[in-house]
């Protein structure tokens, strides 16, 4: 093999290239740089007819120094005879598929904001996957995944989704490790929707909300219970947040002279800082906790430090006999701002901290809006208790929830 064949690339090239594709080096080397940018190096043979590509690993990793020489030796493997990925696999254990699954998780968990996102990734890659889990990740077929998601494609079919995005990156990162070729068979464009049906968007960001025009009645209702998760959804109401973000508020978290309460970006969809602008109602309420003396949670749970129940709203929309969602009231929020106020719309949907779609636009904004999003939560804190004056109830000290 001439040298001109081989050594194409350059180290500066290599640390430039950014282009998607297939970037040969020679001699069966290539540098592959996939749709979102992943680097990685890859070995291509043909023996008996059988085109086959070997993964050596990420160009983050592996020097083109490195590359080269593993190159070479898969080289001189297949000029002796030999088959480059079956004298791999004797020199390298093949992976199962819950092996690398677990790998991918520990790899990735630091780059998660909480615990809990590392454990909904662990649940689903074990329990869902657990038929494919003991297989060798280089022998998961196109039927594998299909054996694991159609039971769950109809039935739960938002689990499912994410099910296949994360065997899909499972399958992706073994294959930038080298222990697998091929096309990804958990892809879905272009594969998976040729053969599963395409699911109705319904189940993520559809919850069931109360009509604006009857959020004054049902607060005058909600005002006059005594129970903090009464006041936790309360306070949820007025400041258009997500339970999450509620129950897990701490009392330091709120300036009661400023009258903002600032949400730390580890608590946060988006991961960044968000600044809520406190009405009246929602500082009363404030003070009515604090009273409680039942700290570090503003809405404390019936065991000592520990924060309500993430169903103690739920139950409570229960006993008042209504069936909507507590995130729907996001969505009450939302159709009141737009239909009945003239705030601009990038006020409100900052207010219910919305991330900005367009990246143009988020990049030159850096502001909050928080002067006009104040005057927006007064303006709701006024719609809400437009049926009547807020009722101050005395808590209980055991705290009922």
């Amino acid at each position: 093999m001439g040298s001109r064949t081989l050594n194409r690339l350059s180290a500066t090239q290599v640390a430039k290239l950014r282009v998607s594709g297939r970037h040969s080096d020679g001699g069966g080397l290539y540098l592959f740089i996939d749709s979102s940018g992943r680097r990685r190096w890859i070995f291509m043979y043909t023996r008996g007819g059988k085109r086959t590509e070997l993964g050596l690993g990420s160009a983050r990793d592996l020097s083109l120094a490195n590359a080269r020489a593993e190159a070479a030796a898969l080289r001189a493997i297949l000029a002796s005879g030999g088959d480059p990925r079956a004298e791999r696999a004797r020199n390298d254990q093949i992976l199962t598929f819950g092996e690398s699954a677990d790998a991918y998780v520990e790899a990735m968990r630091p780059s998660w904001r909480n615990a809990k996102h590392a454990a909904q990734w662990t649940m689903t890659l074990t329990r869902y996957a657990e038929p494919i889990r003991a297989k060798p990740v280089d022998e998961i077929s196109t039927q594998d995944v299909l054996d694991v998601l159609q039971p769950l494609w109809q039935r739960t079919p938002e689990t499912a989704e994410r099910l296949r995005g994360r065997i899909e990156n499972v399958l992706d990162a073994a294959k930038a490790r080298g222990h697998r070729s091929g096309e990804n068979p958990a892809r879905w464009r272009g594969h998976l929707d040729q053969l599963l049906p395409k699911r109705q968007r319904l189940s993520r960001g559809h919850h069931q909300a109360l009509a604006y025009d009857a959020l004054p009645t049902f607060m005058v209702d909600l005002r006059s219970r005594d129970a903090v998760a009464a006041r936790a959804l309360e306070f949820l109401i007025l400041t258009a947040a997500r339970s999450g973000e509620v129950l897990g508020a701490l009392a330091g978290e709120i300036d009661l002279e400023k009258r903002v309460w600032t949400i730390p970006p580890e608590r946060m969809k988006a991961g960044r800082e968000h600044r809520v602008p406190l009405s009246t109602s929602a500082i009363e309420i404030v003070k009515d906790m604090r009273a409680l003396g039942r700290p570090p949670f503003l809405f404390p749970g019936p065991k000592p430090k520990a924060p309500l129940s993430s169903m103690a709203m739920a139950m409570l929309l229960r006993r008042m006999k209504s069936d909507v969602t507590v995130h729907g009231f996001r969505s009450t929020f939302r159709d009141w701002a737009s239909e009945t106020t003239s705030f601009p719309h990038e006020v409100c949907e900052m207010a219910l901290a919305h991330t900005i779609a367009n990246k143009a636009e988020a990049a030159y904004r850096r502001g909050d809006l928080f002067d006009k999003r104040r005057k927006l939560m007064e303006a709701w804190a006024s719609y809400c208790a437009s049926s009547g004056k807020r009722k101050v109830v005395q808590l209980k000290a055991s705290g009922r929830a």
